[in-house]
């Protein structure tokens, strides 16, 4: 129940250590009882929500389907069961090393070093269970070519992504953004920034379209243009974040946990346990049931009820209480080199921005290695993601897939997104949306601070959950 793949025997040892024993005996546990809460799904935002849940003195019990945590989202080892899982065999050729020397994420994301993730997983403590490795390089892709992307006053300057006299323009923007504090006008150089567009702040500056698609792109990593027409606040935040992220590091604001994403949900959960949560995998059919209101009132399986008030869960087990919003093609890619153009990085990000290659939304471009544990042999996998605008989905990420060099093997998906009929406020059954293309956590930490907020009515504070766990620590 623990793992299905523990990564090293330290791992091992440490979780054997930390988790109470009835953590152990779960399956056995009979339904047949109350909770607050029920969590169905061990993706990584039912995992992170179980255990600030349990954290906040809630009794949670937690079902998957599956024999194993990620759901979606999870990291497949051996090798081997990845090519099972795209038709391609039943092993994977000798070439590739050791078969479990891989971790392949079916959906890899970047932290952001300064951002709420890893803000929760400091806070939750969940660290203990974690390492993590910088990642090495953070690029944009402009007229046909690869650049780092700017960040800093002395890399805007320095940085052949603009001209002369639109690098002085871009280093002003940067101070600006830098030194912008709400509460001091001083700092707002003339911005009303309460009423000022973010175009109306890039107008201000002198800043050209190709700055404006990296700026907005791959600094505040916004997925479309539509924030160009909004309040300049978000942005500005969303700019600085990613500076105080890169100040931490140095060579990106990212990081990546060694292992790859497998990990994470498995902390989360390791936390929920702790606080008293109940697990049970490979548990069938998890069907929700509701009162003639349409309130929640348990969860069934294999004949069983457990009761609850509240049910949290990915889409997958919501059945008709989501709709269909879009769709998402990826593509795992086996490299024996990295990325070109990117100073030989064993890992890195690289954002196509959509006016770039004339699309609505777009491709990312994740790439991670042997460094990070999750690769054999001296391979690197470098994953491909875009939102489908075509009939031809495997087209759609041609631009990407190009700036690869030769390519290993290709394991290529489309998955459909989802998203909530309503908030779940009145029937007490809240939905996480899909997975998106992106390849950093932002939206998905933004959807589960919203479902949270649905959940409590009110916002997530960080110090509450701090304090909680300080004091139980604290306790005899």
């Amino acid at each position: 129940v623990v793992n299905r793949y523990p990564p090293s025997w330290g791992s091992i040892a440490q979780a054997f250590w930390l988790l109470p024993f009835g953590y152990f005996s779960c399956l056995r546990v009979s339904m047949d009882e109350t909770y607050d809460v029920i969590v169905l799904g061990t993706g990584l935002k039912e995992c992170i929500l179980s255990g600030l849940l349990s954290v906040g003195g809630k009794k949670v019990l937690h079902m998957d389907r599956n024999s194993y945590y990620g759901g979606e989202s999870a990291s497949l080892t051996p090798l081997s069961d990845v090519y099972k899982k795209f038709g391609l065999g039943n092993e994977a050729p000798e070439t590739m090393g050791r078969d479990r020397d891989w971790n392949v994420d079916l959906i890899p994301k970047l932290l952001m070093a300064n951002g709420m993730l890893v803000k929760l997983l400091i806070h939750t403590g969940v660290t203990r269970y974690l390492e993590f490795k910088s990642v090495e390089g953070s690029y944009v892709y402009q007229d046909g070519k690869i650049f780092k992307v700017p960040a800093t006053e002395q890399e805007a300057l320095a940085s052949s992504l603009m001209g002369m006299f639109e690098k002085r323009r871009f280093r002003k923007f940067l101070i600006f953004v830098n030194e912008f504090d709400e509460n001091t006008p001083d700092t707002h150089q003339g911005i009303d920034y309460r009423k000022a567009t973010m175009q109306d702040v890039y107008n201000k500056f002198g800043l050209d379209q190709n700055t404006a698609d990296f700026t907005g792109h791959a600094l505040a990593l916004w997925t479309d243009d539509k924030y160009k027409e909004q309040n300049c606040l978000e942005t500005i935040q969303r700019i600085k974040l990613y500076s105080e992220s890169l100040a931490r590091y140095g060579k990106s604001p990212y990081l990546y946990p060694l292992y790859g994403l497998g990990e994470l949900p498995q902390g989360f959960a390791r936390l929920s346990a702790i606080y008293g949560g109940t697990y049970m995998l490979d548990k069938p059919g998890c069907n929700i049931q509701f009162d003639e209101e349409g309130k929640v009132t348990g969860v069934e399986s294999c004949g069983e009820v457990a009761k609850c008030s509240a049910v949290v869960c990915d889409p997958s087990y919501a059945g008709d209480k989501v709709k269909k919003v879009g769709q998402v093609v990826r593509c795992i890619c086996i490299l024996t080199h990295p990325v070109p153009n990117t100073k030989d990085s064993l890992s890195s990000q690289l954002i196509i921005p959509q006016n770039q290659v004339g699309r609505k939304s777009d491709i990312y471009v994740c790439c991670v290695s042997y460094a990070h544990k999750v690769a054999g042999n001296k391979n690197f996998l470098a994953i491909c993601s875009t939102t489908v605008e075509t009939q031809d989905p495997a087209s759609e990420l041609k631009p990407a897939l190009d700036l690869l060099g030769p390519i290993e093997q290709k394991f290529l998906s489309v998955s459909d997104l989802y998203e909530p009929i309503d908030d779940g406020t009145n029937s007490k059954l809240f939905v996480s949306t899909s997975y998106d293309a992106t390849t950093h956590f932002g939206t998905t930490c933004l959807d589960i601070l919203d479902i949270y907020k649905r959940f409590y009515g009110e916002e997530f504070d960080f110090s509450t959950v701090e304090g909680q766990i300080q004091k139980e620590s604290e306790d005899p």
